[in-house]
């Protein structure tokens, strides 16, 4: 009987976050993953979720830890158990938030990975061909590049979302929040090009299924997910494949292309505020950390090449 009431329980908090709150279909899977993973854990120690204390809790962002996690899942699920049982005390399902006070652990943040302009030039010209899959994949690479996006915005965009003549576009964020990017010359002309008869809709006159329309902007282009949007996991395989084919390897990620648009941007002048607004960060620290990059360079430009900075770093 309490497994049929934790589940109730659950996907009560889960409809919350999806309906108040705004929270995307992945974000909401992650949610159920963590909250699962931390009720199984509370049930195998003998303990009832409705009647959980802090001290649980604690105990189990400690046995997280010492599960080896890496420090980010470890506070992504402390997140997770906090805000469920946030939602149970508003909902008047418990008398008191036992995770009121549990701190979430920190995170150590490393500087993005950025690529070099060369590195993204090779990049941008390596999808190759006349073929619908060549125009998609161009596409793909240079709106990641060139507006900054996530995978999630990129895959998530509709025709509607696209503005061609005013080299616009419409990105839904994290909590559905709304903004408009520009497109550069480079990404505007390969989406232009992409949205053609010979691409997009060439992708939608061969799908099976005629009958719907399809307002995704990026569509499978093969195999029976032929013309129905593309998923993160194939846009990601799309980055992968032309990473690997000019030797970026494992080096190369969506990410790493929204973090090498937000460093060029910064390095070559670009007021933190307007990179800010372009990412969609909700605080300008999260676009801070892309300036560290920059004075790290700046430092060991000038340690390498100053006559007095090995006097100065000797003195102090």
């Amino acid at each position: 009987m309490g497994q049929v009431v934790r589940i109730v329980e659950l996907e009560e908090f889960l409809i919350w976050l999806a309906v108040e709150r705004g929270r995307v279909p992945s974000t909401i899977a992650a949610y159920r993953r963590d909250i699962v993973a931390f009720l199984d854990w509370l049930e195998s120690v003998g303990e009832r979720f409705l009647s959980a204390e802090q001290r649980d809790i604690t105990a189990y962002v400690a046995h997280l830890k010492d599960s080896d996690l890496a420090p980010a899942s470890v506070a992504r699920a402390t997140v997770a158990v906090r805000s469920f049982f946030r939602f149970l005390a508003a909902e008047e399902l418990i008398q008191i938030d036992p995770g009121a006070s549990v701190e979430v652990p920190t995170v150590p943040r490393g500087l993005p990975k950025a690529l070099t302009l060369q590195q993204v030039e090779s990049l941008l010209a390596s999808p190759v061909g006349d073929d619908p899959a060549a125009y998609r994949d161009r596409a793909i690479l240079e709106v990641l590049y060139g507006c900054g996006l996530r995978i999630g915005e990129l895959v998530g965009l509709s025709d509607v979302d696209v503005d061609l003549e005013g080299e616009l576009l419409r990105v839904f964020g994290k909590g559905r929040r709304e903004r408009i990017v520009p497109l550069g010359g480079p990404a505007s002309e390969a989406l232009a090009q992409w949205m053609s008869g010979v691409g997009r809709k060439a992708v939608l006159d061969l799908r099976r299924d005629q009958g719907s329309a399809e307002p995704a902007v990026f569509l499978s282009t093969g195999g029976i997910k032929r013309g129905r949007r593309i998923s993160r996991q194939g846009a990601w395989l799309v980055v992968r494949g032309h990473g690997e084919r000019v030797g970026l390897g494992s080096e190369l990620t969506p990410h790493v292309l929204r973090h090498s648009c937000a460093t060029h941007m910064l390095e070559n002048g670009a007021d933190i505020r307007y990179v800010q607004e372009l990412l969609g960060h909700r605080s300008i620290s999260s676009t801070q950390i892309y300036t560290a990059r920059r004075e790290e360079e700046i430092r060991r430009i000038y340690d390498r090449s100053h006559p007095r900075a090995e006097t100065l770093l000797q003195d102090k």
